[in-house]
């Protein structure tokens, strides 16, 4: 990839896990009874639910992390936020009036391991209890490789359990100790093993390159190491630098100490082709995954889905978020919960879903939406049916003539397409289709850079 177009295309922008995005969120058009009656409306056309579970504890904190998150050592903890999430839980199986059919299940965090095996269990069987599931159910959780052990791996398999993701980042040792997360290749070695031998079916490995002191050396040795395992599916992520969300979460080294834009794209491209070479199939943005995977075929039959989750085999059917910061999505709406615990568990408290910022998506975000979804997921688009098309387009498309003409963007009569050569692109394609983030420009910079 050309310098010049790195230069050109790396400005600012969304992940687009939504649309809008959370800074473009209508806070004036949104109540809780507004999303109440939005996740009626879906839950009344399809039964099903996922389910996403945050669990904010760590016991110490990774510099590179943008989630939210609770640094302690007092596992004391434990219990009483498992009560507050099943509190929230029956508040919303009151709005929903019947059991559900859980679709997926996901521990996010945080660092989900933080919780003993023992309060795992307890925690799912309590809301599987109130809920209907079946072999179908994928169950996933996101593990620390250096507090998952064979117990929570066990546990969680005995509750069918199949899917679960290591974050790796780094293995040099200097980049390790820059983000505050040191775990040597034995450590995410013996969890994936272990992982393997309790039965679970596909085991994910995180690496993120733009990190503090990391060069392209350190990505080739990381990626030979992450060979050896051969894990099902590899989240190749660009560390997102955002200090002005984050604050010193993200300041344990300078600005100097990371590498370029043009370093970065030859760390991904040096890391997609042995990626490629290893037998691994890009899919959407940032993701690889072997051909046995359940992400692969879901992007074969072009069912891939995205979400605050990331990408995600489990479409058409609502989100609900559950814990501190959790983002639920009815499709017809977003509803995020207080970021601030106290506050989170005070209204649970209360009978009160802990609600705090929302979106109700009018019919033209909802037309955009699913443009955005269709890029993001499926590197295409089309307006060939009258529902599929908003005023603005011609102007959206006008927009992308000169990423056409760098060969980033194929259009039809009808529709576009993003080659290969467009696929770093994707975010930037998305962007054109953004009438939010279009319509207010803020004054300060609110996302990570596209590149």
């Amino acid at each position: 990839m050309s310098s010049n177009l790195i230069n050109k295309y790396n400005v600012p922008g969304p992940r687009y896990t939504s649309y809008p995005t959370v800074p473009y969120w209508d806070g004036t058009r949104f109540s809780l009874s507004g999303w109440k009656k939005s996740l009626i409306r879906s839950f009344n056309k399809n039964k099903e639910i996922s389910l996403y579970i945050h669990l904010p504890f760590c016991e110490s904190l990774c510099t590179f992390c943008g989630c939210n998150k609770r640094i302690t050592k007092n596992h004391e903890v434990e219990s009483p936020y498992i009560e507050s999430l099943l509190r929230e839980w029956d508040l919303y199986l009151e709005i929903l009036g019947e059991k559900p059919i859980i679709r997926e299940v996901h521990l996010g965090g945080g660092t989900p391991t933080f919780f003993a095996p023992e309060n795992l269990k307890f925690l799912l069987k309590m809301l599987f209890r109130k809920a209907h599931r079946d072999c179908a159910t994928e169950l996933s959780f996101e593990g620390h490789p250096n507090n998952t052990t064979k117990e929570h791996l066990e546990t969680l398999a005995e509750l069918n359990f199949k899917r679960v993701s290591y974050g790796v980042q780094d293995y040099n040792e200097k980049v390790q100790k820059a983000i505050h997360r040191i775990q040597p290749f034995i450590n995410v070695k013996n969890a994936t093993e272990l992982a393997r031998q309790a039965g679970f079916k596909s085991v994910g490995h995180d690496i993120i390159f733009g990190l503090p002191f990391q060069t392209k050396t350190d990505i080739i040795e990381t990626i030979q190491k992450t060979k050896l395992l051969m894990p099902d599916r590899i989240a190749f992520y660009s560390y997102a630098h955002v200090p002005w969300i984050k604050g010193n979460g993200q300041r344990g080294f300078k600005d100097s100490d990371l590498p370029t834009a043009n370093e970065k794209r030859e760390m991904y491209e040096t890391g997609k082709q042995m990626l490629e070479a290893a037998g691994y199939i890009e899919i959407g943005m940032d993701h690889f995954a072997l051909k046995t995977d359940s992400l692969y075929k879901a992007a074969e039959e072009k069912s891939l889905h995205r979400n605050f989750m990331g990408y995600t085999t489990s479409s058409g059917s609502s989100m609900i978020g559950l814990g501190v910061s959790a983002i639920s999505d009815s499709w017809y709406g977003f509803a995020q919960n207080e970021k601030s615990l106290a506050s989170y568990q005070n209204l649970i408290s209360q009978g009160i879903i802990p609600i705090f910022r929302g979106h109700i998506l009018s019919d033209k975000d909802l037309i955009i939406r699913k443009h955005i979804l269709n890029l993001m997921c499926r590197l295409e688009t089309s307006w060939k049916d009258p529902e599929e098309y908003f005023e603005e387009l011609p102007e959206v498309l006008i927009k992308l003539r000169e990423m056409e003409a760098d060969d980033l963007v194929i259009f039809s009569d009808t529709g576009l397409s993003i080659p290969e050569k467009g696929r770093p692109f994707v975010r930037n394609i998305c962007m054109a289709f953004d009438l939010k983030m279009q319509a207010e420009k803020p004054n300060t910079q609110l996302f990570s850079m596209t590149v």
